[in-house]
């Protein structure tokens, strides 16, 4: 979006019981990378929600680390935060790909993640982008994630398998629903 048009923000969601999410941030600019992270606790205490927040090396652990916690931890959503601005080789479209692509896929699965990894041509854009009194994109990410929640817990919020399932678990619901007529 360009900084000189207007746009849109959806009014935060109101939660029954306070959401917990997880902000996952890369400093790699850490000062960049404070800004999206004050813009993201603001916005989530908003609605009276808490967080708790870790730190990986770059961005492309951003989305493991998500991933890990979805399977392994407590939390309602996540926000990734992140900064990646544009260098003389194409590693830069590799991160920027591979890290929204892997937060996507888990978007897919289940996870209410806000994606606020910042992929930038210089640090300007960046600095613009992540003041928390500016553009506020860790900001808008937590937003995001807490819009995925209630829209989670309104159609129920839990956690299902996609794809296959081993084969005990086959034979045991197979069981559990009785013969085939």
């Amino acid at each position: 979006m360009a900084a000189n048009e207007s746009h849109y923000s959806l009014p935060l969601p109101g939660f029954d019981k306070a959401p917990k999410l997880l902000i996952v941030v890369a400093p790699y600019y850490k000062d960049i990378a404070d800004q999206l992270v004050a813009g993201a606790c603001a916005e989530i205490e908003k609605v009276g929600g808490t967080h708790e927040v870790i730190e990986v090396p770059g961005a492309l652990e951003v989305p493991t680390a998500i991933g890990q916690a979805f399977r392994m931890a407590h939390f309602d959503g996540f926000v990734a935060l992140g900064c990646v601005i544009r260098g003389e080789t194409t590693h830069y479209d590799t991160v920027c790909n591979d890290s929204s692509r892997a937060i996507t896929l888990l978007g897919l699965q289940g996870a209410c993640i806000g994606n606020g990894i910042l992929t930038v041509e210089n640090r300007a854009q960046a600095e613009l982008r992540a003041e928390a009194a500016g553009q506020n994109k860790g900001g808008g990410a937590a937003a995001a994630a807490l819009h995925l929640i209630a829209l989670a817990r309104r159609w129920g919020g839990a956690k299902r398998s996609v794809g296959f399932l081993p084969e005990r678990e086959e034979i045991q619901i197979a069981s559990q629903q009785g013969p085939v007529a």
